[in-house]
């Protein structure tokens, strides 16, 4: 006597223990019941395979909570925040020549909050990509990006001074968004160059999408929802805001990590994509000009004084009183 073929065994309204020899399941072609390119068929699939009475179209109920996160993190090469900026003879800005640089503090906050999403495994992340605009030197810091736990690099070459303008780089951001199809752009407030801190609001301005800048915690709470926590005059402010997005980040968000020997002899292996501003439409044009750079007026000594009458006296000379 053969096996009875599942579709003539009727479905019981009660669990069925697993038989040690399981019926064939009917093959139901249509294309109706085949599943959605946005479900999660994985797990769908392993029960599927160790009960016979689960039809094909079951992986349809596992959708994905959140979409995968492919993140865009701007880097910018700057001196040194432990060296003492100084005035080049020209009197046109601060001296570069053979001065340390490093990543911008900010940014290295914004790369190390990138990994840690990653490995906090509640949030799918895709792609982690770092991007700089700079001479040839500046690929240093996107290997050392790369050695805290970024995936690629994408090197924007310039010449040796040739500085973007906070606009300039919205533009090539967002242009460098679209081609990369990133869905979180996770950058510095400011950098320690220029302190301009505009970046970021005009690339959100430029997609049009959601912005949270200052960031000190930042939370993924379902679905494409993000929470980000931000201390502000007042105290401190929460927001929550749908991807995508822009977020710029503060220095109480985290501590970033050193780069361990083992991960930058990786970082030597990841891909770095060489790239111009004119593969992004960015021609470089600058709208400012800076006329003049001087060092700050050095502060006078302070003075000790005997006694009240002594202090009042002072004051009273140096016209505060």
């Amino acid at each position: 006597m053969g096996v009875p073929s599942a579709l003539d065994v009727p479905i019981p309204t009660y669990p069925v223990p697993r038989s040690p020899t399981p019926s064939p399941r009917p093959v139901i072609e249509t294309e109706s019941l085949s599943p959605p390119t946005d479900v999660i068929t994985t797990r769908a699939q392993a029960i599927e395979s160790t009960h016979p009475f689960i039809p094909p179209f079951f992986p349809q109920i596992y959708h994905k909570t959140m979409s995968a996160l492919r993140i865009l993190v701007p880097v910018k090469r700057v001196i040194d925040y432990a060296v003492k900026p100084r005035v080049n003879k020209a009197q046109t800005g601060v001296e570069t020549a053979g001065v340390k640089h490093s990543m911008n503090p900010f940014d290295e906050l914004s790369v190390e909050e990138s990994v840690r999403i990653r490995e906090g495994k509640k949030t799918p992340v895709e792609d982690i990509c770092v991007i700089s605009a700079g001479p040839t030197k500046a690929q240093d810091i996107l290997r050392t990006a790369m050695a805290m736990g970024a995936d690629r690099a994408i090197h924007v070459e310039t010449k040796e001074g040739e500085d973007l303008e906070p606009l300039g780089v919205a533009k090539l951001l967002k242009a460098a968004a679209e081609q990369n199809k990133s869905n979180l752009v996770i950058l510095g407030k400011q950098s320690i160059d220029d302190d301009a801190g505009q970046t970021g609001q005009m690339l959100a301005g430029l997609l049009g999408w959601a912005q949270a800048t200052q960031a000190s915690k930042v939370e993924f709470t379902g679905g494409d929802s993000v929470q980000v926590t931000r201390e502000v005059d007042g105290g401190v402010e929460t927001l929550k805001a749908k991807l995508p997005m822009v977020i710029t980040t503060d220095l109480r968000l985290n501590e970033p990590r050193y780069a361990s020997l083992p991960n930058i002899m990786k970082a030597k292996k990841k891909p770095l994509e060489k790239k111009t501003l004119a593969d992004f439409g960015i021609t470089g044009e600058k709208r400012l000009k800076t006329i003049k750079v001087t060092e700050p007026p050095p502060r006078q000594g302070g003075g000790k004084v005997e006694d009240v009458d002594g202090l009042v006296s002072k004051l009273k000379e140096l016209g505060a009183l």
